[in-house]
C-alpha cells in the first residue's frame, strides 16, 4: 500500500474522520473518568474496535460485570457484523492475510463505504479497500486517546456523556426513517423491545435477546408480504 492509495482513500473516509474523532472522544473520556489510563482506551481501540460495544464495556468494567454477561450481550450488540462480513466475501477475495484484518475492522461506518465504492482508475482495488479501513480504524483510536487524555487533564462532570452514542443512534434511525417507504419493521422492533422490557426489566440487558429473537421472528413471518409491498413502490 502506498501514498497513492491512501491519498485516493482518504476523501472517502472523511465524514467517518468526523464521527470517529467526536465519538471516540467521548469514550476516552468516558473511560478516563472510569479510572482508566490512556493506555487502555487506545488498547480497546486497537484490539475490540466496536463503538457500541466498547460504550458497553466501561459500565461494564465499572461494575465488574461476570466473564459470562460481557461475552453475551458483546454477540448481541456486534451480531449484524457477522452479516457484514458474509457479504463482503467476494470483495475481500484475493487479499490473503489481510482478509482477516478487513473482516475485523467491518464497522457500520466502514461497511457502508466499502459496500457503496470503487477503486479509482489506477488504484488497487483491494489495497483500496485496504486503505480505507484501516483509515477509519486509525481516526477511531486517535479519538480515544485525545478523550482519554483530555478527560486525564481536565476534571469535569461527565454524567450524561454517554448520550452521544444514543444521538448518533437517533440520528441514523430518523434518516433511515425518512428514507424509508414502509415503517412496518420500525413498529414490529419497538414494539417487541417495549413489551419485552416491560416484562424482564432493564437490568443487564436481559430483554435484549427476547427482542432481538421477536423482531427477527416477525420479519421472516412478513416477508412475503414487506416483499410484495416493496415492488408497489
Amino acid at each position: 500500500m502506498n501514498r497513492k492509495t491512501i491519498a485516493a482513500a482518504f476523501p472517502y473516509t472523511v465524514p467517518v474522520l468526523m464521527g470517529y474523532l467526536s465519538i471516540g472522544i467521548v469514550f476516552g473520556w468516558m473511560m478516563s473518568a472510569a479510572g482508566y489510563v490512556p493506555l487502555w482506551s487506545a488498547l480497546m481501540s486497537m484490539t475490540i474496535y466496536a463503538g457500541s460495544g466498547q460504550y458497553l464495556g466501561v459500565s461494564l468494567l465499572s461494575t465488574a460485570a461476570p466473564l459470562a454477561d460481557v461475552a453475551l450481550l458483546t454477540l448481541i450488540i456486534n451480531f449484524r457484523h457477522l452479516v457484514y462480513g458474509l457479504s463482503m466475501l467476494e470483495k475481500f477475495r484475493g487479499m490473503g492475510a489481510r482478509k482477516w484484518y478487513m473482516m475485523f475492522s467491518l464497522t457500520d461506518e466502514t461497511y457502508a463505504l466499502l459496500a457503496g465504492v470503487e477503486a479509482p482508475e489506477g488504484v488497487e482495488p483491494r489495497d483500496f479497500y485496504f486503505a480505507i479501513a484501516l483509515l477509519d480504524q486509525l481516526y477511531w483510536i486517535a479519538g480515544s486517546v485525545i478523550g482519554a487524555v483530555a478527560g486525564a487533564l481536565i476534571t469535569i462532570n461527565t454524567q450524561g456523556i454517554d448520550f452521544a452514542m444514543t444521538a448518533l443512534f437517533l440520528v441514523i434511525a430518523v434518516e433511515q426513517w425518512q428514507s424509508a417507504s414502509r415503517h412496518l419493521p420500525v413498529f414490529l422492533g419497538a414494539g417487541g423491545t417495549l413489551v419485552c422490557l416491560l416484562a424482564l426489566g432493564a437490568e443487564n440487558g436481559q430483554f435484549l435477546i427476547p427482542a432481538l429473537g421477536i423482531l427477527v421472528a416477525g420479519l421472516l413471518l412478513l416477508r412475503p408480504y414487506l416483499e410484495r409491498e416493496e415492488e408497489k413502490v
